[in-house]
């Protein structure tokens, strides 16, 4: 009998006790209206006001191509095609754009699609078997007959140097079991590559249309398409060969095709890399520069239609010196983010956060504007996740936002519950000094 009053006596008191401590600790959970947002903002050094936008979906990073604002000395630039874009080939930034958004015709700059896949997917050693169709393609062609075989190698010089349409056709019929099998790797290709504008038909860039599709592009699609060719070693040997002979295997008939890409001796570490024309799509031109620590590749659509056959080069020209002459590369460095945030009705009054910053490094010309903000919950409310996301660091460009890196909780923190203080209470009732845990927890 004794016994049970013991424990009846115990339970009691631990009662008074847990009344006493949700009492003193406010455990009574207060409703939050809305997040506090505390925003630091740094443009050029200089501490500024930030902008608060709808929280992204949680990611390692998130990158956003931009469009680059014009300025006074962009403004400059006159060029006589319709359609222009110089890039970044490390990130897709644009440095500059005319219209590069505007759907259309591309002629044999197609061929900067069909060379990549057929390196991707061919073998340089393959036997390519010409078909009637292959061999009928018109001019400009490299002359070859139904039956003959050549090596896919010597057809890719065939197609890069002196942009034979026949030599097309083989190589897509080769790869892709048929121009239209082929015409589908191409845009998938170009899907993958995020070129949405994009749409292939032929693998010659003659002008076609099928249904409600039209063969065509964009400035900045082909440019993205460009820059990812040129990260392949094969294809920058390709495109920057001089002049190749070969022979077709059964006949052992020889050629010798010539590069017709001027733009490889008009600037010091041009590398390429394709001309274009049709009726349509006027004299179109695909160019990179690689010098040190970076790659610029231009685009110029419509520049000029005949005699105007060297509008192309003034163009691409223009476009590279604007961007050596101008750009050079700039490290961007991190805002020094808090090292804990607080936490409400949590068993720990604050929570360490962390963010996973990667240095950048970009080109950008004395004109670029550079802002960093930060953006962050000023409070938590408990329970708090490990690595939950509860602000971000942005990096905007000229106003436009280039990057955006999460900040995230590194640890969690329990909700202070009456459960939780009658689990640590009867811990401590047993096992320790229930107070001085509490002032700890505090």
């Amino acid at each position: 009998m004794s016994l049970i009053f013991l424990c009846l006596f115990l339970l009691y008191t631990l009662s008074l006790s847990l009344h006493s401590a949700v009492t003193a600790y406010g455990t009574e959970l207060p409703t939050v209206s809305g997040e506090d947002i505390q925003t630091k903002a740094v443009s050029e050094g200089e501490a500024g006001e930030g902008q608060e936008e709808k929280e992204e979906e949680k990611q390692q990073w998130i990158w956003e191509e931009i469009v680059q604002e014009r300025t006074a000395r962009q403004d400059e630039l006159r060029l006589y095609a319709r359609s222009a874009i110089l890039l970044d080939a490390s990130n897709n930034r644009v440095l500059y754009e005319k219209n590069a958004y505007d759907v259309m015709p591309m002629a044999s700059t197609t061929k900067i699609m069909t060379a990549i896949l057929a390196l991707e997917y061919g073998n340089l050693e393959d036997h390519v078997t010409v078909s009637k169709r292959a061999a009928s393609m018109p001019k400009v062609h490299l002359g070859m007959k139904e039956g003959e075989t050549y090596l896919l190698k010597d057809l890719l010089f065939s197609l890069m140097l002196e942009s034979h349409n026949d030599s097309a056709v083989a190589i897509a019929e080769h790869i892709g079991g048929s121009v239209e099998g082929f015409a589908d790797m191409m845009n998938q290709k170009a899907r993958d590559l995020g070129c949405d504008n994009t749409w292939f038909i032929t693998p010659n860039g003659l002008d076609a249309a099928k249904g409600d599709k039209v063969h065509s592009t964009t400035a900045y699609d082909l440019a993205k398409i460009a820059a990812y060719a040129v990260q392949n070693d094969m294809f920058v040997a390709l495109v920057g060969t001089q002049n190749y002979h070969f022979n077709e295997l059964e006949s052992g008939r020889g050629f010798t095709v010539n590069n017709k890409d001027q733009f490889l001796h008009m600037m010091k570490g041009a590398i390429g890399i394709k001309t274009g024309f049709t009726n349509n799509a006027g004299y179109c031109f695909v160019g990179a520069v690689r010098r040190d620590d970076r790659t610029l590749i231009s685009v110029v659509l419509a520049s000029g239609w005949p005699p105007n056959k060297s509008y192309k080069w003034t163009d691409t020209r223009a476009l590279m010196e604007m961007g050596v002459e101008n750009y050079t590369m700039r490290n961007i460095e991190a805002e020094r983010i808090p090292k804990t945030v607080s936490v409400k009705n949590g068993v720990a009054g604050s929570v360490p956060i962390a963010m996973e910053w990667k240095d950048i490094s970009l080109l950008m010309a004395d004109w670029d504007e550079v802002k960093v903000t930060i953006e962050i919950k000023e409070e938590l409310t408990a329970p708090v996740e490990e690595n939950e996301t509860i602000g971000y660091e942005r990096v905007y460009i000229n106003d436009r936002l280039y990057a955006a890196v999460p900040i995230e909780t590194a640890d969690s923190v329990e909700e202070y519950t009456y459960r939780y203080c009658l689990i640590r209470l009867l811990h401590q009732f047993f096992y320790g000094d229930i107070w001085g845990e509490m002032e700890k927890n505090g």
